[in-house]
């Protein structure tokens, strides 16, 4: 039965690396429910700025503007080139720099272009705006791993399933929000449409200032302090327990680790330790470890300032490459959609309008609220009952093979039955979204010293999948169904084809 107190209630910390082991979402006082609040809201506003031009871009901005379908197109797949490198970038930025100071950069430099957006006159200049806009979708990145960083292996998967999902949620309140405030300003303001959608960006640029800004003030890098001191919980803890040996290298070097000889002989009670942080046998759960074993795993709990060299063995390593997969799969069909689903939506349903088909297409991204944390919370149960990492894999896969086949049936029927249409598209993102959620349950297994390196990888390639399957819907134009038919085979055969490779590198210490 689950105790509903600890939504409010100081959580449980594990008492070697000061992580939670509750999700006190409730309780904004203590540090844990305001990280992950400011976590997911944060990512929120970066989601509702970063797709704020869709709800109004078919008809108002385009007719506006002198912009073709295709101008349109294009658009949609520059406003995620930005996203990509800056996701490469923030994920290597978040180890070195922390993740606080990361998002609150991203964020910044994300409504400096926002607020542009009255600028925009012509479809070239649409176009490059949208670009510098996109920096807004790398905070996702910091997101994750300040949320990994907080939170202990019992349940990060669940709290970075809420985060993204709550966050991605921006992406469906968008659709909701823009056409509200554009309507508001012509009814209420008496501005003409060509002045009101340029004055309905400042007010995501004013949201994402003040949210940045108190996020800095108010929230601290880790649950010990500031980040170039995130190791030193852990050492004195090592050296009250006689055991000396630096936990990060301070030059800024890290090397892949392998599990060391001695410790906890049983491997159940192992097993229970890694994956519950708690041993049946009474006494002090870290002296029922060997020195050694003991310090392997404070080091694989910390993350480690990355060098070029290092970070290419995680980046290529195969279970990085299969979360990228699957992310490419699921987060990038999640991204091309939602650009489009409006448009689709009005071209199927002619009498709903852009403020009806934006209504419509916003439940797709609303569905975040609901699935993606569902896909994290059902991810990180599985593990809790099998501790298996395995079980965790396979959960991913599956949510993706399901995915896949609901994009072929919405593609290949492309129904002019609202209520079938709707209904495939609300079973496609619950299973969608589900596996962005599982997706970023196992990530924090993988390379855990390597946490933002991983994130960004996964995320990075999570946004290369929408550029790609957004270039697929502006070369089939219109036929908005054929599209989704391919995105669909396309997520088929790239789960089944990484399904085989291990979830966690073999020999890994840490992260189980």
């Amino acid at each position: 039965m689950f105790d509903f107190t600890l939504l409010w209630k100081a959580p449980e910390i594990n008492p070697i690396n000061r992580k939670a082991r509750s999700i006190p979402v409730l309780n904004p006082i203590n540090i844990y429910g305001r990280v992950i609040n400011f976590a997911w809201f944060g990512f929120f506003v970066a989601f509702w700025s970063w797709y704020a031009f869709p709800p109004l871009l078919t008809l108002t901005i385009a007719k506006d503007i002198g912009a073709s379908t295709t101008d349109v197109l294009n658009s949609n797949i520059v406003a995620l080139l930005a996203t990509l490198l800056v996701r490469f970038i923030a994920g290597p930025a978040c180890d070195r720099f922390g993740p606080r100071y990361t998002f609150a950069a991203c964020l910044l430099a994300g409504a400096i272009p926002t607020v542009l957006a009255g600028a925009v006159f012509n479809p070239s200049g649409l176009i490059a705006l949208r670009f510098f806009v996109g920096i807004l979708g790398g905070s996702f990145v910091p997101c994750q791993v300040w949320s990994t960083g907080f939170f202990d292996k019992n349940i990060v998967g669940t709290a970075n399933a809420f985060t993204g999902g709550w966050g991605n949620a921006g992406g469906g309140i968008t659709y909701f929000l823009m056409p509200a405030i554009f309507d508001s300003l012509i009814t209420t303001r008496g501005l003409s449409a060509h002045a009101a959608w340029r004055v309905a960006f400042i007010v995501p640029f004013i949201v994402i200032c003040a949210v940045a800004i108190t996020m800095l003030l108010v929230c601290p890098d880790t649950p010990t302090g500031k980040w170039s001191e995130r190791h030193l919980h852990a050492q004195q803890n090592l050296a009250d327990h006689g055991i000396q040996g630096n936990v990060v290298d301070v030059p800024g070097e890290f090397a892949e680790r392998t599990s060391s000889a001695g410790g906890i002989d049983d491997p159940e009670k192992k097993l229970e330790f890694e994956a519950t942080g708690k041993v049946s046998a009474t006494g002090d759960n870290e002296a029922q470890m060997g020195e050694q074993q003991m310090l392997d795993v404070a080091r694989g709990e910390i993350v480690q300032k990355p060098t070029f060299k290092e970070a290419m063995k995680v980046v290529f390593s195969l279970p990085s490459l299969t979360l990228a997969s699957c992310y490419f799969c699921s987060f990038g069909a999640e991204l091309a959609i939602n650009s489009i689903l409006g448009s689709y939506y009005a071209a199927n349903f002619k009498y709903l309008g852009q403020t009806g088909s934006g209504r419509w297409a916003a439940m797709f991204g609303l569905l975040n609220i609901v699935a993606r944390p569902a896909g994290g919370i059902i991810s990180d149960f599985l593990y809790r009952k099998t501790h298996s990492l395995w079980v965790k894999k396979i959960f991913i896969h599956s949510l993706g093979l399901i995915t896949g086949i609901f994009l072929i049936i919405i593609g290949f029927l492309n129904s002019k039955q609202p209520n079938t249409m709707f209904g495939l598209v609300a079973g496609m993102a619950i299973f969608l979204e589900a596996g962005n959620g599982a997706n970023f349950s196992l990530v924090p297994h993988v390379h855990p010293h390597a946490n933002g390196i991983v994130s960004g990888l996964t995320g990075g390639i999570g946004n290369f999948g929408g550029i790609i399957f957004s270039i697929i819907f502006r070369y089939n134009g219109t036929s908005y169904g054929k599209s989704i038919w391919i995105i669909g085979i396309m997520t088929l055969i790239i789960n089944l084809a990484v399904s085989w490779i291990r979830p966690i590198p073999k020999g890994q210490i840490g992260g189980r």
